[in-house]
């Protein structure tokens, strides 16, 4: 066994009952790595395209990577993944914290869910001992609640736990998991654990992560720790976490504003940004396993009309969610906003998103105050944000439709809703706006999971940040659409490996190089992998999520992007112009050696050895 894995993969089926333990294949760890790219093996082999997202045959994946429960810094988090609810392919979401880490020093590798228990339970790992536990007086419970009294029970103080709260039981598709780390939170996937009555999973581990060579892996961690210690990108994340590039994105048109239709907001920018958040609500920063950067916030509203909040901060994507897009800019009641979603288990991004839906369906006439039960939806409405959270939430009345995602929403409202729908392949679009950075629209159009930047964070390089040792080594402007399908495959094809070995990308992004992830990855497996190898390895992951997709009828009919991208904001600024998507996405294809309707030729696969 090399070091990093522990060779062992839980499969439990909720059905029977019953827990057995399997052995990951050698020539699959060589091929995928683990993580995102080891769960897309699993899932691709195993389920049957035509499976019902909330049946008992849908697979739920928990994986993490061969250096997760090491020293090395930012790979304290996991993947999950299954067929989404929301989007009905290819579902992926990951977080961060303790609980993969500590999957691992239980023994485990990762974990294949499936079937559906008879009656609400939980799942307690502690070591050797896997067992599913009553979770009857669990249900309809929230997490902050649940964590609690899980806890309780196993009286287990540093057992990990992730959870779904009451959105999640409910089925409403947005549905997140959260963990002690934050949140999995894009394509519904707390939807999937609440179809198998399954309402959290804690872990206790007692083992380490074994590591081929003590003495370079140590020397080069504490390079890494050098490295990332004086980088200006640690210090701002720190000080400020991911809002505190909320000025800067608002100031070149990143920031999405009033659902997408509006250009600038310089006040509102400042007033939800981290530098406010540190001024006012902060209580302390907080970090993740073996990271030395605490990009996460813990806040506490001590007075006033959200007194009484205090836990995990809302970061950048929720600032702009709750905030920016619906015309508020009052910081406490985004975190208000964001304390309820944690605790009844919801995407914030796809909430925020649903939610300014309704707003412009509401000021277009599509709703009344009657539909949504005679609640004033003017936009900058504190009270109706939170109220529609709790709606959500509950799947009341509107809510229940808004629950399902933009798209269904869009398509049960009817009318001209669907040109307020901001998704792609029925996820809802994050916080980063195409028309400031044109690779972003490429990659959207793309994502295997639907609207993503984090499967190839394009913007980074129109930003300036270069990676020779990938071949990117000039800084493209960021308003051309020429001549940017190379980068964005090279991008998403390391983000694929990313994703898999699996490496926390704001940690990525401070000072990490690929000769140092090369080196990681060499000392802790043995592996020895050259740079083309690596590329490889992401350009084969890529493609096979992409013919698990293909396998569900996705082609280029679906890779594009809402029409309101795809043309000029009426206001002045960086939205004024739009990418040009239909040029891009043809140079993309040939590059990639898809054919014209976004499917790897035979060729290709073979070569990649699909």
């Amino acid at each position: 066994m090399p070091g990093g894995y522990k060779d062992r993969i839980i499969r439990v089926d909720l059905t029977k009952p019953r827990v057995s333990i399997e052995l990951p294949k050698e020539e699959h760890k060589r091929k995928f790595l683990g993580g995102s790219g080891l769960a897309a093996k699993i899932l691709y082999d195993e389920l049957d395209p035509k499976t019902d997202p909330l049946s008992p045959e849908n697979k739920l994946v928990f994986m993490t990577g061969p250096l997760t429960g090491t020293l090395a810094p930012g790979f304290g988090r996991f993947v999950i993944a299954s067929k989404s609810p929301l989007t009905g392919i290819w579902g992926e979401a990951g977080s961060a914290g303790y609980w993969g880490p500590e999957l691992k020093f239980a023994g485990y590798d990762g974990m294949i869910l499936e079937g559906r228990a008879e009656e609400p339970c939980y799942l307690w790992i502690n070591d050797e001992d896997v067992e599913l536990k009553d979770a009857k007086h669990l249900w309809g419970k929230d997490t902050v609640e649940t964590e609690a009294i899980v806890r309780s029970e196993l009286r287990e103080s540093k057992s990990r736990i992730l959870i779904i709260g009451q959105a999640g039981e409910r089925l409403a598709k947005i549905a997140c998991i959260v963990t002690d780390g934050g949140v999995a939170g894009r394509c519904g996937l707390g939807t999937v654990m609440g179809s198998k009555n399954l309402k959290a999973i804690a872990v206790r581990g007692s083992g380490r992560v074994e590591v081929e060579d003590e003495a370079r892996f140590h020397d080069l961690v504490g390079e890494i720790h050098s490295i990332m210690n004086n980088d200006p990108r640690t210090k701002s994340l720190k000080s400020y976490g991911s809002a505190g590039s909320m000025e800067g994105n608002e100031a070149v048109g990143d920031v999405p504003i009033k659902n997408w239709m509006v250009g600038s907001w310089p006040d509102g920018a400042r007033k939800l940004s981290g530098q406010q958040m540190a001024r006012t609500i902060l209580k302390r920063p907080v970090t993740c396993f073996a990271c030395p950067i605490a990009c996460k916030r813990e806040v506490e509203i001590k007075s006033g009309p959200y007194a009484g909040v205090k836990g995990k901060g809302p970061e950048y994507e929720t600032m702009a969610s709750f905030g920016t897009m619906l015309l508020i800019d009052d910081i406490e009641v985004v975190a208000k906003a964001n304390d309820l979603c944690t605790r009844y288990g919801i995407d914030t991004i796809s909430c925020g998103s649903a939610i300014a839906f309704t707003y412009e369906c509401y000021e277009k006439g599509l709703l009344t105050k009657e539909d949504v039960r005679g609640l004033d939806l003017s936009w900058g409405n504190h009270d109706s944000l939170l109220r529609m959270i709790e709606m959500i939430g509950q799947r009341e009345g509107i809510g229940s439709v808004l629950g399902d995602g933009v798209k269904t929403a869009s398509e049960k409202i009817g009318k001209d809703a669907s040109e307020f729908a901001m998704h792609v392949k029925g996820l809802e679009m994050p916080m980063h706006d195409p028309r400031a950075y044109r690779s972003l629209a490429l990659g959207y159009a793309t994502s295997n999971r639907g609207a993503c930047y984090l499967q190839a964070t394009s913007h980074w390089v129109e930003r300036g940040m270069l990676f020779p040792e990938l071949g990117i080594k000039e800084r493209p402007d960021r308003f051309t659409s020429e001549g940017k399908a190379r980068m964005v495959i090279d991008m998403q094809n390391f983000m694929a490996i990313v994703d898999s070995l699996i490496i926390c990308k704001f940690a990525l992004s401070c000072g990490y190089t690929l000769t140092h992830l090369l080196g990681l990855v060499e000392y802790v497996t043995g592996y020895s992998i050259s740079i083309d190898e690596f590329k490889m390895m992401g350009e084969r992951i890529f493609n096979l999520k992409r013919l698990f997709n293909n396998r569900l009828g996705v082609s280029r009919k679906d890779d594009r992007l809402p029409e309101r991208i795809n043309k000029p904001s009426p206001e002045e600024g960086t939205k004024h112009s739009s990418p040009d998507l239909g040029l891009m996405l043809s140079e993309y294809y040939r590059l990639r050696a898809w054919d014209e309707e976004g499917r790897p030729k035979a060729d290709k696969i073979g070569e990649l050895e699909l």
